[in-house]
């Protein structure tokens, strides 16, 4: 049947639903075009960039602009963090109350330099979060180190002493600023025990911290008693309970600024219960930094080493300025700037990631018995102890 036999009525019914039928391929078509090139546009393609004039509307803040989910955030940080321990064990330097209490001691002793006004404490102040917020700190005579002087809390943690890990352990690095010649100054290992055996309220000291040694007045033991002092001095803070499941203990900046710092790597470096501390990394591993300090390629002699640091922590770090080897960031957020320019992809951090992290950060601050830091008596001079000597 054609539509010239059929009524008019009719004929136009049919029309209009054959229109329909075939304008349906086309609507299809277009959406499919559509959907195809909006994929393409947010892949990138191959299509130019709009013009610079033309700028993207800010996103609303809402949803997106929340902090993330504290029981979901706390699942992806246990991969990178663990909580401080209480103490920092050693097997090979176990920690008794008697060595702690002579190391704490010796620490505040200024008699272990030359001229006796120079103590660990000098440069690593226990109530100002353990440093002097120098660039590089006074020594003998005022002569001034090459490097900032890092924080002693937390770090027995670490798995390496000093900016270029020359010391294994606390015992070790110890003994080492007490002999260099811009530090402490004193002449010899011989010179320090002898002018310790002339002061005799240090004799029993020494015997009840090492009571199985028949001369417990010795070099090493110096050493082992300040180490085992300062593997006390460890300062948990809200992170700490945040990974001991408490989600409430960081606020929302804090927890946004967590999320950002896994996100952009900085979780690279900073790893484990100190966030730092457990490796070496070079300065300027995204971007070249230019420093004259070659590292731990003064020790190691291997040019791979070259601008080669040990990572520190960020324990503390809202209060442990300056910064970097040289102390030459002047504040966290020239250090945050650092960082995120040498040393990440991103290569930048605006207004609001900046405040985030630094919220982060701030959640780093621990607290310390402060019986366990406080300044204790130090023994008296004996009628052959050395003088101060300035030269």
């Amino acid at each position: 049947m054609t539509t010239d036999t059929m009524n008019p009525t009719t004929a136009m019914k049919r029309m209009t639903r054959m229109t329909r039928m075939n304008q349906r391929p086309r609507a299809i078509r277009a959406l499919a075009i559509a959907a195809t090139i909006a994929l393409a546009g947010a892949c990138g393609g191959d299509k130019e960039p709009p013009p610079k004039a033309i700028k993207a509307a800010k996103p609303k803040k809402g949803a997106a602009d929340a902090a993330p989910s504290g029981s979901q955030l706390l699942t992806a940080a246990k991969k990178f963090f663990s909580p401080l321990p209480a103490v920092a064990e050693s097997a090979a330097n176990p920690i008794t109350p008697e060595k702690v209490t002579l190391g704490r001691i010796l620490y505040y002793d200024p008699r272990l330099s030359k001229n006796h006004d120079v103590s660990c404490n000098s440069c690593h102040k226990l109530d100002n979060f353990g440093v002097d917020n120098e660039g590089t700190s006074p020594g003998h005579r005022a002569q001034r180190g090459e490097r900032n002087s890092p924080t002693v809390y937390n770090a027995a943690a670490h798995f390496a002493q000093f900016w270029d890990g020359r010391a294994a352990t606390v015992e070790e690095q110890a003994g080492m600023p007490v002999l260099n010649p811009v530090e402490m100054a004193m002449g010899s290992e011989a010179q320090v025990v002898d002018m310790i055996k002339t002061i005799p309220g240090y004799e029993p000291l020494f015997k009840s911290a090492f009571p199985s040694d028949g001369d417990p007045i010795t070099y090493r033991n110096i050493g082992m008693a300040i180490g085992a002092f300062e593997r006390g001095l460890m300062t948990p803070g809200p992170f700490d309970e945040f990974l001991k499941g408490n989600i409430t203990a960081l606020g929302p900046d804090a927890l946004k600024g967590l999320q950002l710092f896994i996100d952009i790597g900085c979780t690279n470096c900073h790893v484990g219960p100190t966030l730092g501390g457990t490796m070496f990394q070079k300065l300027g591993s995204a971007k070249k930094y230019e420093t004259k300090d070659e590292g731990r390629f003064k020790i190691t002699g291997n040019p791979e080493d070259k601008f080669v640091f040990k990572v520190p922590s960020l324990r503390n770090i809202s209060h442990t300025a300056p910064y970097l080897h040289d102390g030459s960031a002047e504040n966290l957020d020239a250090v945050l700037s650092v960082m995120a320019e040498y040393q990440t992809a991103k290569g930048h951090l605006d207004d609001d990631e900046r405040t985030a992290i630094k919220a982060f950060l701030s959640a780093l601050d621990g607290t310390i018995d402060p019986a366990y830091i406080a300044k204790p008596d130090l023994p008296e001079n004996g009628p052959k102890t050395p003088a101060p000597d300035p030269d």
